[in-house]
Formats: structure tokens, C-alpha cells, sequence
């Protein structure tokens, strides 16, 4: 079982879903960053318990080189859609999806499949392809 699977099935186990393992360099800082999400939300409570469950298992299969910090917190309000599960999770909040000619698609998520997604712009309906995505994040108007 992999380091990822192992995260995953703690992470279910407690009720709520991974949503990414994020590594990173912050303030000279290596980070281990585990996102979870729930239908319901994610509390800090939440967050404490699993990272209490997942520090054994990075004790043995460390995930980085040399020291780093555990965080384990929901994605947030507007986070980076990555796996056409993020997409089919977020049908219905409003995205912005920058594709490989450059194009920015600002709207209303409609739909998405294994294949393509569906946004509803100002412009009418625009069919964007998974593998013409560059980067793609939800957002929130205040």
C-alpha cells in the first residue's frame, strides 16, 4: 500500500475524503499538507484528529527529505481543481479555468464528465476538454 493510499483510507475512516497532498517550501519551511473536505465541512477538530492519526504513519514512510511540518485543513472557499473528481465535486459553484491557448473561462460550473467540463460564461456555454486545462480553481464573489 502506498504512502497516499494509506492517507486516504485514515482519512475516509474518519468521514470525511481527501481531497490533495500538497508539499511545499514556506518561509525556508518544508510543509506536508493534507486537504480533506466533507459535505458537511471541515472543523478544526476534524483537522486535529486526523493529523493525530496520520503522524504515525509519516513517522514511518516519511514523505520529505529532512524535517517538515504536518498541516491538515480543508481546501478552503476557493481551491485549485486538480482530478476530474475536484470538477464533478464542484458542479455548480462558480470557477475560472485558464486553457493551453491561453483563454480564461470565468463562470458557472455545469457539468463535468470523464471527458470535458461545461461552463456557463457570459458569452453562452463553453465546452473545455480536461486535457486543454492549464490551471482551474473555484472562487467566491463577495
Amino acid at each position: 500500500m502506498s504512502l497516499q493510499e494509506s492517507i486516504e483510507m485514515t482519512v475516509n475512516s474518519c468521514g470525511v475524503q481527501l481531497y490533495d497532498i500538497v508539499t511545499t517550501k514556506e518561509n525556508d519551511k518544508n510543509i506536508y499538507r493534507i486537504y480533506i473536505t466533507s459535505k458537511d465541512g471541515v472543523s478544526l477538530d476534524k483537522c486535529a484528529e486526523i493529523s493525530r492519526l496520520i503522524s504515525p504513519i509519516l513517522d514511518v514512510e516519511e514523505p520529505m527529505q529532512g524535517n517538515y511540518y504536518l498541516e491538515v485543513s480543508s481546501p478552503g472557499i476557493e481551491r485549485k481543481l486538480k482530478k476530474i473528481e475536484h470538477f464533478k465535486a464542484s458542479v455548480g459553484e462558480k470557477i475560472k479555468v485558464k486553457d493551453i491557448a491561453t483563454e480564461v473561462y470565468k463562470g458557472e460550473l455545469l457539468s463535468a464528465d470523464d471527458k470535458n467540463i461545461v461552463i456557463k460564461t457570459e458569452l453562452g456555454d463553453e465546452i473545455v476538454s480536461y486535457d486543454s486545462i492549464l490551471s482551474a480553481a473555484t472562487y467566491f464573489e463577495w
